[in-house]
C-alpha cells in the first residue's frame, strides 16, 4: 500500500536506445523513450509503484479491458526551457482531469502528489530525450486500465496505471483540411464525452477514415441529438474568429475539458480578446464563411497545440480561410502560449512545473 510522499523505487536501463535515435527525424508517436512508471492497484489500494525500463506488459486473454474497455488515459507534455531547464506544462490540470475519468468509469483515483513525483521523476530520467528545436517536446502519455482476468460486465477489481514517455515534434506538417460531420457523432448526452477513454475514440474512427478518404485530415463533430451545433473537431477543441471574436462550444458534458483550450481561453481573454463559450450552430459558421467573417478556424489540444484550419466542408461547400500568416489572433496567442511552455516569456499563470 502506498503513503503520501513514498519513494518510487527505480531500475534503470542496462542498455539507453537514445543513442541510435536520431531525434531530427522522428513520426508522432513512434519512438518511446527508455522508461515507464507502473502501479498496480489490487485489493483496494495502490502497491509500491516503480519506474522500470520501457518494454512489453504481459496479460492474459481474459483481461478485463480487452472486452469491455475500461480504460483511461492523458496526454501532456515536457518542454526544454530557454535557460536549460525542463517544465511541464501544466500536469496539475492533466491530474485532476484523469481522476475525473476515473470516477466516470468505475476506476480508482490516482493520489494526486504521487501522480506529480511519478511525472517529474521519469522526465528526469529521460529528459535527454527531449529534442531540441522550435517544435520539439516530449509527449507523455498516463493511462490505466482493468486488468482483472475476467469475463462479465462490471467493474474491475485491479487496474494497471502506467506512464511513459515519446520524443514528439509537430502533430501536423501543415493546416489541415475539415469536414462537418453530422450521420455519426462522437458523443452524446449522459455518456463518456467529457471523459478521457478509449471508447470515445475507437468509435470515431470509421467516419473519421471515410473523411481521409476524401481527403480530409480531421472532422468536425456535431451534437449526437440534432447534428445542427458543433462540438469538436477530431481530437481537438475547436475556435472559431468570426470577426474578431474567439468562439468555442461550451462545456456541456459531451465535450472534453482542454486543458489547451482552457490556456487559450484566459490568454486571449488578458490579451483584450472577446471569447465567447456559448452554443455553436453549424449554419452560424457556414454564414460567417459565406460573408468572409470567419477569419481563422482551429483546433486546440495537446498534440497539435494549435492547429490551422485551412477549409472547412459541409456537402458540397467548401470554404477556404485565410493564409496563416494573416491569422493576427490566432497566431499572437499562439505565440504567447509557446513563449510561455519554452519559458522565452515570463509565465503569469504559474503554470510550468520545474522538473529539478
Amino acid at each position: 500500500m502506498i503513503t503520501t510522499g513514498q519513494k518510487i523505487a527505480t531500475q534503470r536501463t542496462e542498455r539507453s536506445r537514445l543513442p541510435e535515435t536520431d531525434l531530427e527525424n522522428i513520426k508522432f508517436g513512434r519512438v518511446f523513450s527508455d522508461h515507464m512508471f507502473v502501479m498496480d492497484h489490487e485489493g483496494g489500494s495502490w502497491n509500491a509503484p516503480t519506474i522500470v525500463p520501457f518494454g512489453d506488459l504481459r496479460m492474459s486473454p481474459a483481461t478485463l479491458v480487452l472486452h469491455y474497455s475500461q480504460t483511461i488515459f492523458e496526454g501532456l507534455k515536457a518542454y526544454r526551457s530557454a535557460d536549460g531547464g525542463v517544465n511541464l506544462f501544466r500536469p496539475q490540470a492533466n491530474i485532476a482531469r484523469m481522476n475525473r475519468s476515473s470516477e466516470r468509469m468505475c476506476m480508482p483515483p490516482i493520489p494526486e502528489e504521487l501522480f506529480m513525483d511519478a511525472l517529474l521523476q521519469l522526465v528526469k530520467m529521460d529528459k535527454d530525450w527531449i529534442p531540441k528545436g522550435p517544435d520539439a517536446a516530449l509527449y507523455i502519455r498516463p493511462f490505466m486500465y482493468a486488468s482483472d482476468e475476467y469475463i462479465g460486465v462490471r467493474p474491475s477489481d485491479s487496474y494497471k496505471f502506467v506512464i511513459f514517455t515519446c520524443p514528439v515534434r509537430g502533430y501536423y506538417a501543415e493546416p489541415v483540411r475539415v469536414r462537418i460531420e453530422t450521420e455519426y457523432c462522437r458523443a452524446f448526452p449522459g455518456g463518456t464525452g467529457e471523459a478521457k477513454c478509449g471508447g470515445n475514440y475507437a468509435g470515431g474512427l470509421f467516419p473519421a477514415k471515410q473523411g481521409q478518404d476524401h481527403g480530409f485530415h480531421q472532422l468536425i463533430w456535431t451534437d449526437g441529438l440534432t447534428h445542427k451545433y458543433i462540438e469538436e473537431s477530431g481530437t481537438m477543441n475547436v475556435f472559431f474568429n468570426v470577426d474578431g471574436t474567439l468562439i468555442t462550444p461550451a462545456l456541456d458534458g459531451t465535450i472534453l475539458h482542454g486543458v489547451t483550450r482552457d490556456s487559450i481561453i484566459r490568454i486571449a481573454k488578458d490579451e483584450g480578446v472577446r471569447v465567447e463559450e456559448r452554443q455553436v450552430s453549424v449554419e452560424e459558421i457556414l454564414v460567417a464563411a459565406r460573408n468572409g467573417r470567419l477569419r481563422s478556424a482551429f483546433g486546440a489540444g495537446t498534440a497539435a497545440t494549435i492547429a490551422h484550419i485551412a477549409s472547412i466542408s459541409f456537402g458540397e461547400e467548401e470554404f477556404e480561410l485565410p493564409q496563416v500568416a494573416q491569422r493576427e489572433l490566432a497566431n499572437k496567442i499562439g505565440a504567447k502560449l509557446d513563449g510561455i511552455r519554452r519559458g522565452t516569456i515570463p509565465d503569469p499563470y504559474g503554470w510550468m512545473v520545474r522538473v529539478a
